[in-house]
């Protein structure tokens, strides 16, 4: 029977009772029927995994004993950082959750010339925390124990002067593939997609300039939602762990 995962922030310790939060209360009572005495694993994002019993339980608590902590981390090698424009509607969070659940170490949203999002003040801070939640479940469903890094959104330019070992810009017209690459051994790489319309002609070249090459994913022209996690998969596949 696959046991429950749950993030929390605190400080962790076998032998130790953890008080779950409300909203964590909530869903394990609630949504996923559970009650005292239910094994269950729990992880702050600092590495490994505690697991213990419920020993209480109610809608609006829930307390839990560790007794056994698993150092598993279960991270790829290779050092991923994704920069995407941002997009509308559930697209974005859709490109988070898998892009979590294939390994992705940093995460960028980005405003380009074509992005049509606009985030400031109090509506950028719920959409970071919004943003941060399905980082979280997606890690408490993938068996992730450390967090990818989220950033705030930035402008673009403030991505390319990333160190990485690679740099890659999405880009449908450009003639080199990732299986032309294959043969290289990074430990680590960016990835720049676009929004909805794309990268302008422009940005492509200004960061053609700062050292990303330019990289087609096959003959067909791939959504925002699927470029990102297309390469990923198959950054993974040539230098990760897949």
């Amino acid at each position: 029977m696959r046991i429950t995962r749950i993030y929390t922030d605190q400080p962790l310790a076998t032998d130790t009772d953890i008080e779950l939060g409300r909203d964590a209360a909530r869903h394990l009572v609630t949504v996923l029927r559970h009650k005292t005495g239910d094994r269950v694993r729990l992880f702050n994002g600092r590495g490994g995994e505690y697991e213990g019993d419920i020993d209480f339980a109610s809608q609006k608590q829930l307390r839990v004993r560790t007794d056994r902590f698993t150092p598993d981390d279960r991270e790829s090698p290779l050092h991923t950082a994704l920069g995407i424009g941002l997009s509308r509607g559930e697209r974005f969070e859709w490109v988070l959750q898998k892009a979590t659940e294939l390994g992705v170490s940093e995460i960028l949203p980005l405003y380009t010339e074509r992005t049509e999002v606009k985030l400031k003040g109090d509506r950028e801070d719920k959409k970071q925390a919004r943003w941060q939640q399905v980082i979280i479940s997606a890690c408490e469903q993938c068996g992730r124990n450390r967090l990818p890094r989220l950033h705030g959104p930035k402008p673009l330019a403030e991505f390319l002067n990333i160190d990485t070992a690679v740099k890659l810009v999405l880009h449908h017209r450009s003639t080199v593939t990732l299986q032309s690459l294959a043969e290289q051994k990074p430990v680590s790489a960016a990835l720049l997609v676009g929004p909805e319309g794309g990268l302008s002609p422009q940005e492509i070249t200004d960061a053609e300039q700062y050292g990303f090459q330019s990289l087609r994913l096959g003959p067909r022209i791939l959504r925002t939602e699927t470029a990102p996690i297309t390469a990923l998969s198959v950054l993974q596949q040539l230098w990760g762990d897949f």
